[in-house]
């Protein structure tokens, strides 16, 4: 069984004062159901991880780099993340690689850079639009599966999470329909690559325009571990709502 995961993604968002809404978040789960992550911008991350130290809210880093040290302006490595205090990093999300063209295989790099720092790599997938209106969406997400992940993994730590590209920020969502067909392929490939024991233990996670208003069905739906939560994991109330709706899911 899957661990059950709300994670919040704050982007390029956040300044020192955001820091209470972190807190906040720890006051209102001291002792949570699921587990609880933040990921702020990498400015906030050692100042997060000290003002959450010793609460049920875990840290993590929003994109690390393949190599533990070097000549690489601007990035920030694995080992760099942990002795900041975090425990997860977010890898290859939509975002980064729209903006900063990053491939299956660098992904797949960096995952094994993560893992082997220790850190949880939450290994983000998802469609375009146009890839979903073509009726690729299974195959894109096939594929992405089986490039950006390595052969060897740690499966008590590894998270994936599904964001439909079309979706993030949007509010529009796919169908509870459609994010069941996608999870319950992913678990199908997982299943099919490292065996359905070690498959089963790899928490699912849904983002894209998630809130506490939708958040029951989606949790609802079949292989639906938690969420990857953009803008409605700013606000402590507005967080707590997706937080409280997986712990009763």
């Amino acid at each position: 069984m899957a661990r059950k995961l709300a994670a919040g993604n704050w982007k390029m968002n956040g300044l020192k004062a955001s820091l209470s809404e972190a807190t906040a978040l720890a006051e209102m789960f001291p002792a949570p159901k699921v587990d609880i992550l933040l990921c702020p911008p990498a400015t906030l991350v050692a100042a997060m991880a000290a003002a959450l130290d010793g609460t049920k809210v875990d840290v993590g880093g929003q994109d690390c780099h393949p190599r533990s040290s070097g000549a690489h302006t601007g990035d920030i490595s694995a080992e760099m993340l942990v002795d900041a205090g975090c425990d997860y990093v977010i890898l290859g999300h939509s975002e980064r690689r729209a903006d900063h063209g990053e491939s299956n295989a660098l992904i797949a790099q960096k995952t094994i850079a993560a893992t082997m720092a220790g850190l949880a790599p939450v290994v983000c997938v998802g469609e375009t639009l146009d890839e979903r209106e073509s009726g690729k969406t299974l195959e894109v997400i096939r594929h992405q599966l089986s490039a950006s992940l390595p052969d060897a993994v740690d499966f008590d730590k590894l998270v994936i999470a599904y964001e439909p590209v079309w979706a993030i920020g949007t509010g529009k969502i796919p169908t509870l329909a459609q994010i069941a067909e996608v999870h319950d392929d992913m678990r199908e490939t997982l299943s099919a690559r490292y065996g359905d024991d070690e498959a089963g233990k790899i928490p699912l996670l849904y983002g894209g325009s998630v809130k506490p208003g939708n958040a029951p069905e989606i949790f609802a739906t079949s292989n639906v571990d938690g969420a990857l939560v953009g803008g409605a994991s700013l606000k402590a109330a507005d967080f707590a709502g997706i937080v409280k709706a997986l712990e009763e899911a």
